[in-house]
């Protein structure tokens, strides 16, 4: 016989078993929490580690990794059993590279002066996949790409950072901000085709500047690029002419700066490398002709220079139209000098190339030019890492220490001997995950 149970025990009971099925749940999830947070580690070993700050070689290296950070170098005591352990042999370890100055989505080639009307937005970040990839694998972990059509850097960015795609730590800025006519704005098509608006980087006076730049910082952009002056890779007569006014400078980067972002000034004339500086920028992109005066103003403004000298040695200049090539080949040996002399006057100096200009992956062939025209190798090795991440404001990479972030590239020789070497960059690591290594 079936006895009722009364409804106050089947509540009591329908309570009992929600709170198990809960508390099950509970476990499960708790379980599937700390299974995500624990860690892989792995332990890298070489014969020796460039400690950039000092300039001196340590050995040996030894370097263990958890997840994306580095957390101990050389530790004391014997390492924890069934560890992966990455043995790099004799070779030389450093920090991964830094390139300040990248056009991911760029190539100089055949038909690049009519992309701007052929092509969409898909097609260059697809070809930004392409030389991410390269990038990396040149040892370069870490670039900020000065100016993109279409915001196509900043998707770029967007899918390294989501791991869809490989390619180097991405600080994009989006289109670059130009006058209209000015050397980052897209001309040569007839009226109506591709003309220029705030959205694209295009403006007149401070407000609109004010205004592309806000638009800018809506769409992702992680640092602002200006073209101050004329440059050699558009059409006006000049190569350095002043192109924004003291006003549309300064308005620029109080905003920028007001969110916390930094501003590039592309800047090849003296008069607009100065205005540049005395507007507060953080970095003069290419700076190649500068005087005396030009070095003081950068010098007391705190901002870092950033030449971009082997493009001029490796760009086909007979590709080009005869306008610019006249402007090339003018601005060549004056670069060279405002190197030499921003050396000479102490100025912060960070290593960028311009790449895009010349093929993507040889980055790394900008340190024989500067070593050739005097810095030390040291010091080349520095602007590409303790420095560039000093310009860039990432203070998590550029050397080889706990807490930075597990970005790692190692070489066969001694880099400070021969700066060449670092042309063949032969095991690459950014976050923890290897994407190269030739070493046999």
């Amino acid at each position: 016989m079936e006895v009722a149970m009364p409804e106050f025990h089947k509540a009591k009971l329908r309570v009992k078993y929600l709170q198990i099925i809960a508390a099950a749940a509970a476990l499960v999830f708790c379980t599937a929490v700390n299974s995500k947070s624990r860690v892989d580690s792995v332990v890298v070993k070489a014969s020796r580690y460039l400690d950039v700050a000092s300039g001196r070689y340590v050995s040996p290296a030894v370097i263990l990794i958890e997840d994306n950070r580095i957390v101990a170098v050389n530790p004391a005591g014997i390492l924890p059993k069934g560890l992966e352990v990455i043995d790099l042999g004799s070779r030389t370890i450093l920090p991964g590279l830094i390139d300040a100055h990248t056009h991911l989505t760029l190539e100089i080639a055949p038909g690049w002066d009519t992309e701007a009307v052929r092509w969409t937005q898909g097609d260059f970040v697809l070809r930004g996949v392409k030389n991410a990839r390269k990038t990396l694998e040149a040892g370069f972990t870490t670039v900020r790409n000065l100016g993109a059509l279409d915001h196509a850097d900043l998707a770029l960015a967007r899918a390294i950072d989501k791991g869809w795609v490989d390619g180097p730590h991405m600080i994009a800025s989006g289109p670059a901000l130009s006058i209209t006519g000015g050397h980052c704005d897209i001309t040569g098509f007839a009226p109506g085709i591709r003309e220029g608006s705030t959205k694209t980087g295009v403006a007149d006076g401070a407000d609109e500047f004010l205004k592309a730049t806000r638009y800018q910082i809506k769409h992702g952009a992680k640092v602002i690029k200006v073209c101050a002056t004329a440059g050699v890779l558009s059409f006006e007569e000049s190569v350095g002419v002043q192109q924004m006014t003291k006003e549309e400078l300064e308005a620029v980067v109080a905003e920028a700066h007001r969110h916390g972002l930094k501003v590039a000034a592309h800047a090849h004339g003296t008069a607009g490398i100065i205005a540049a500086a005395k507007a507060g920028v953080d970095s003069i992109e290419h700076d190649s002709v500068m005087t005396e005066e030009a070095a003081r103003v950068i010098k007391e403004s705190g901002a870092y220079v950033v030449p971009t000298l082997y493009l001029t040695r490796s760009i086909d200049y007979d590709s080009l139209p005869p306008a610019l090539q006249e402007k090339g080949r003018a601005v060549t040996p004056l670069a060279d000098e405002s190197f030499k002399l921003a050396l000479k006057k102490g100025l912060k100096i960070a290593f960028g190339t311009d790449a895009g200009v010349f093929p993507h992956g040889d980055n790394a062939k900008e340190f024989a030019v500067r070593v050739e025209l005097g810095q030390s190798p040291l010091g080349a090795i520095r602007s590409a890492t303790i420095d560039a991440a000093d310009l860039l404001g990432v203070t998590d990479r550029g050397q080889i220490k706990p807490g930075m972030l597990a970005d790692i590239i190692a070489v066969d020789g001694d880099p400070v001997e021969d700066i060449a070497l670092l042309e063949e960059v032969l095991f690459v690591m950014k976050d923890g995950d290897v994407f190269l290594n030739r070493v046999e």
